[in-house]
This record gives C-alpha cells, sequence and structure tokens, in this order.
C-alpha cells in the first residue's frame, strides 16, 4: 500500500466507526522514544521517520505536528503521501489538539489509541476539545485492522545483570522505589517505561534497537511484586534469581488485566510514562496519584560502581573516536567516502571494543548541508560523497556493557571559511561556558540551558533543541527526568547525573555545528551560601582546533580547551598504536 492508500483506509475506517478525528502519538503502551516496528505507526502511515511526533487526521486534512529538530526531514519525507508538516511552535506540546478544538464542530468524535498515548497527553487532548463540546474516545485501533502484515511483538531474550556490573542489588532497588511510594502514600505502583523496569530489576535485552531494553510491566503492591515479561526472554537461571528478589513472573499480556483486578487503597501512577490504556484499567475504587516514577528519579542518579564502568566505556569510545577521524582524514581524498560508509565504519571500530553491544542510536553523519538536519540519518537517496571540503559533523554514540555514550564532532575535510570558523568558535564557546557552570544545588536544567546559550546569544544566534538530556547507564541514551532545555523549571540537577551539553548552530542548505560532551554533576564546595556543584567532563575525544578562531575566545576558553585536549591525549595514548598517538598528538596541540 502506498501511504495515500493507507491515508484513505484510516479515513475509510474513521467513517464506519463515526470518528471524525484520528490520533496517531509516537509511542507504544510503554510511552518510549524509541519503538518496537510494531508500534512504529508513524512511520508506516505517514513515512515520518523521526522519533517526536504526532499525525492528526480528519476527513479532509492529514497533518504531522513535529518539531525544528524535524522540519526539513518532514517536508522530504511527508511529500506526496497526503500528509502536510505543521510546526510545532513549543517542543513536545499538544497543539494538535488546539487545532482540532478550533476546527471541528460541537458533537464531532476524536479517537486515539490509549495503548499509544501516554495520560498526560489523553489529558491534554480531553482538556482542549470537552469545553467545545467534542467527545473523546481513547479506546480505538483503527491501524490494528487496516496495518497488512503488522509486525509482532520482538522475542530477542533478555537477561540480568550482576550486583558488580550495577553496584546496587534488585532488592535494594524495589526497597527504595517501595520507600518513595510510603512516603507518597501509595499503596500500589506500576512501572510502565522500559529503562526503568531495566534499572529495578537489573534486566537487559534488545527488543528496542540500540536501546537494551526488554518489554514488559513492574507491578509493586502491598503483598507482592510482579514482572509481566514473555517468560521464555529468560532462563531458568535468571528466572531463579528473580524469584529469590521476591519477583513473581507473569505473561506480559496479563498485565492489564492484573491493574484491573488490583484491591488497593491507592496506586502511583506516572501521568507522562504510563499510557492512557493502563491508567483506565485501574479500578474506580482505587485512589490514582498521579506523580513522577520514583525509579526515573533514582535511576538518575548514577552510583559509584556505575560511574567508574562509564569513565572505562567513555575510554574505549575514545579509541574508537580516535581511529574514526584519523581513517576520515586519510580517506576522504579518495572520493570513496559516503555518509553510510563512514558510519558503518564507526560502528565497526566501536565494535572492537570489550564489552560491546549495539551503537546506542542510529549515526547523524551529516555532510555540508546534511549537517544542518539536527536527526538527520542518511539513507540510500540522500547518501553524500565526501570531497576534502566543507564540514562533516558526526553524533553517535555506543551501548557497552559498562556504559553508554553519546558525542557529537564537527571537523572540517579542507578549506575552511572565516564564517564556518566563526560559527564553529560561538558554539563550542558555548560547550565551554556549560562545562565550566558553577551553580547552587537546586539548579535547574533551563539555567545551564541559558549559561550555554549565551555566548551564543550574544552574537543574534540560537539552535532549536535543547542544550542536553540524561544518559542512562547501559540504558537509553535520552534519559529522564532532567533535561538542559528551557522547559525544565522542576527537575533540579543533582550530583550523580550524567548529562550531555550540546549546543548547536545550522545554516539551512550549507552546514551544521554541534559539539557534545557528556559531563558528571557532582559536589563542588559548601559554605557560609549554600551548596554549589560543577561538572566533570567524561567524554574522552579530541576538539577540531582548525576551526577554531582564537580571538573569538577568552583566555579562560582557551585554556579549557588546551587543557581536554591534552587530557585527551594522556588518556588515549597508552591504548592507541605508534601512529595513531602521534597523529592524535598533533590533533591536541595547544592553540
Amino acid at each position: 500500500m502506498t501511504h495515500i492508500a493507507r491515508l484513505n483506509a484510516i479515513r475509510a475506517a474513521m467513517a464506519d466507526r463515526g470518528i471524525d478525528a484520528y490520533i496517531i502519538p509516537s509511542s507504544d503502551p510503554h510511552i518510549s522514544e524509541y519503538l518496537p516496528e510494531r508500534y512504529r505507526c508513524i512511520a508506516w502511515t505517514s513515512g515520518f521517520t523521526g522519533s517526536a511526533g504526532t499525525l492528526a487526521i480528519t476527513k479532509d486534512f492529514a497533518g504531522l505536528w513535529t518539531d525544528s529538530r524535524y522540519f526539513v526531514q518532514a517536508n522530504e519525507q511527508l511529500a506526496g503521501t497526503g500528509f502536510e508538516l505543521v510546526k510545532l511552535k513549543a517542543q513536545g506540546a499538544a497543539e494538535y489538539a488546539s487545532w482540532l478544538a478550533d476546527t471541528l464542530p460541537a458533537g464531532s468524535t476524536v479517537a486515539f489509541d490509549g495503548n499509544l498515548a501516554s495520560l498526560s497527553v489523553a489529558q491534554a487532548v480531553e482538556e482542549a476539545l470537552a469545553p467545545v463540546d467534542i467527545r473523546v474516545d481513547g479506546h480505538v485501533d483503527l491501524l490494528e485492522t487496516v496495518w497488512e502484515g503488522r509486525p509482532n511483538l520482538p522475542v530477542e531474550k533478555a537477561y540480568l545483570l550482576n550486583n558488580q556490573q550495577t553496584g546496587e542489588s534488585t532488592m535494594d532497588k524495589i526497597a527504595r522505589v517501595k520507600a518513595k511510594l510510603k512516603e507518597k502514600h501509595a499503596a500500589a505502583h506500576i512501572v510502565s517505561t522500559l529503562d526503568d523496569l531495566a534499572w529495578l530489576l537489573n534486566i537487559r535485552g534488545s527488543d528496542v534497537k540500540c536501546n537494551p531494553v526488554v518489554l514488559g510491566f513492574f507491578l509493586i503492591d502491598e503483598s507482592k511484586t510482579t514482572l509481566f515479561i514473555d517468560g521464555a526472554k529468560l532462563s531458568e537461571s535468571d528466572r531463579e534469581r528473580l524469584k529469590q528478589s521476591d519477583v513473581e513472573i507473569r505473561r506480559y499480556e496479563e498485565a492489564f488485566a492484573a491493574v484491573a483486578s488490583l484491591d488497593a487503597k491507592s496506586i502511583l501512577i506516572d501521568p507522562k510514562r504510563t499510557c492512557f490504556a493502563m491508567y483506565d484499567s485501574v479500578p474506580a475504587t482505587t485512589k490514582i496519584i498521579e506523580d513522577i516514577n520514583p525509579s526515573t528519579r533514582l535511576k538518575a542518579v548514577k552510583n559509584a560502581v556505575e560511574i567508574a564502568h562509564t569513565r572505562n566505556a567513555m575510554l574505549k569510545d575514545g579509541v574508537a573516536m580516535t581511529r574514526f577521524f584519523k581513517w576520515v582524514e586519510e580517506e576522504v581524498s579518495h572520493g570513496k567516502l559516503s555518509e553510510l560508509a563512514i558510519a558503518e565504519q564507526l560502528q565497526e571500530f566501536r565494535a572492537a571494543g570489550d564489552d560491546f553491544v549495539d551503537i546506542s542510536f542510529d549515526t547523524i553523519a551529516g555532510y555540508l548541508e546534511h549537517g544542518a538536519l539536527p536527526h538527520y540519518k542518511a539513507t540510500e537517496e540522500s547518501n553524500a560523497i565526501l570531497a576534502p571540503k566543507g564540514l562533516l559533523l558526526v553524533d553517535s554514540g555506543g551501548q557497552y556493557k559498562d556504559g553508554t555514550t553519546d558525542i557529537t564532532r564537527v571537523v572540517s575535510l579542507g578549506q575552511p571559511t572565516e564564517r564556518e570558523k566563526a560559527d564553529y568558535t560561538i558554539v563550542l564557546k558555548g560547550t565551554i561556558e556549560g562545562s565550566l557552570a558553577i551553580f547552587p544545588s537546586g539548579t535547574r536544567g533551563y539555567q545551564i540551558d541559558a549559561i550555554t546559550r549565551r555566548p551564543i546569544w550574544e552574537t543574534l544566534r540560537n539552535y532549536g533543541h535543547g542544550t542536553g538530556h540524561g544518559v542512562g547507564f547501559f540504558l537509553n541514551v535520552h534519559e529522564g527526568p532532567h533535561t538542559f532545555n528551557p522547559s525544565n523549571v522542576d527537575i533540579p540537577v543533582e550530583e550523580g547525573m550524567i548529562t550531555s551539553i550540546e549546543p548547536g548552530l545550522y545554516r539551512e542548505g550549507e552546514y551544521g555545528i554541534r559539539i557534545e560532551n557528556l559531563v558528571l554533576s557532582r559536589a563542588l564546595e559548601t559554605n557560609q551560601f549554600g551548596e554549589f556543584m560543577h561538572f566533570e567532563t567524561l567524554t574522552l575525544c579530541y576538539i577540531a582546533t582548525d576551526l577554531v578562531e582564537k580571538s573569538l575566545l577568552d583566555s579562560k576558553h582557551i585554556d579549557w580547551l588546551n587543557a581536554y585536549n591534552a587530557w585527551v591525549f594522556k588518556s588515549l595514548a597508552e591504548h592507541l598504536t605508534t601512529e595513531e598517538a602521534a597523529w592524535l598528538e598533533n590533533k591536541t596541540r595547544a592553540i
């Protein structure tokens, strides 16, 4: 079926059910960012493959609401599909609901599949439509009938990590969550998000590409804890280990019925991390407490074992990145390198490292104008051939059993212009400002975001994405609840959090620049004015200096850059060949 045929089939199903508008979020029953094939509903319906967006379909309009990271990509992918791009003004906002409220007449019906919408999304839709007398039905899965050959759920094996890898046992983690539930006066709690489940039970899998997670739900009540999972995914020894942690195992499909039959006075549900269908399964006699999953906050603060392992993963990743950029520099003049080829080669360099499992997301290898697309992924159609000129942006990461990495670097393949140098230096200045930040305990992500953007704003430049996101420990490369973006006004930066700092600058149709390191938040000093924190940079990869316009930097920025590159060389040299070390030594010379 073409995308237009699929759209027409959905509209026919809507007409049969008396539905005036149908909403398709980019999600699954676990409110995942990255999805199993079965739930890549937006890609199947419209052809758009970005990781954030919402479709809204009426009888005479079909739109994709997404943010500035995907505007160019969406315009290209939606061409000829019957869908149009609607540009979001605020990232993540339910602006499609307001549009439906303004467009549809009173008495209309809007529907969505409650398995694909979080409770907070369902609430936003209801709040926008109820006042204008539009009925909302969150129990309609139209795709199940029109999606021929829809993929089944994944069946890959899962496995448990040991305490030497995680630094904390499953029993201790569950006990900490139960203590938080007691503080909230919650008698029960359902965990839907896969990275929370993975952290809490020290379990990993490969049900989602690039994310070492396994599909499951976890229910805590006053008498027992239950994991809902395809039992065939676990070995007998792992099942026994979970039993020893007082975890009962039941079939994955039984989770909703278990919540529906729950005999508890109250249950804690995270509205952003629980699907509407699960929320709607809660018995009417059970009070619902809406709050963030306790495990989400606990998981974000890494323990000493996780931090030590992560440093080791950064070392392996730095070796791979060094070999990669040396290889690109030496091979580019032959005219045989493409965006797809270099992404594949980078994965091979990473795979040579001990305990490599997978990449942590699809590599963004953007040459020239493709670098201006923050979430670009090369295809056979777009695959650009590299030449010894212009800028190359590479955003990539690895999943190792001892940590997750995420790094962005920009290099000049030759003939850099003065404007490229100025833009690069200004972005670098932002990265350094964020990395050097000293801030009081309780600081929120929007404040770090502003500190990082300040030198970029001063030049009347800006970028349309957040400055940083949390990163998991051998888990999702995008981890909540903390972010460094303008909307994070409620989650404080805590000691032990790992976060990216990645300002950028994008000139559409020309090039893009983004320089990203991961940092660890650490306590600095306590005095009469309070507790102060700072960042330790974890990422080990040289920052190119041939693009730096030194006159645009203050002495503190130059000192930071020189010290950082010297640290990179010192840390990596002994793990490289003599030739590789000599190459890196040249790249890290002080400016």
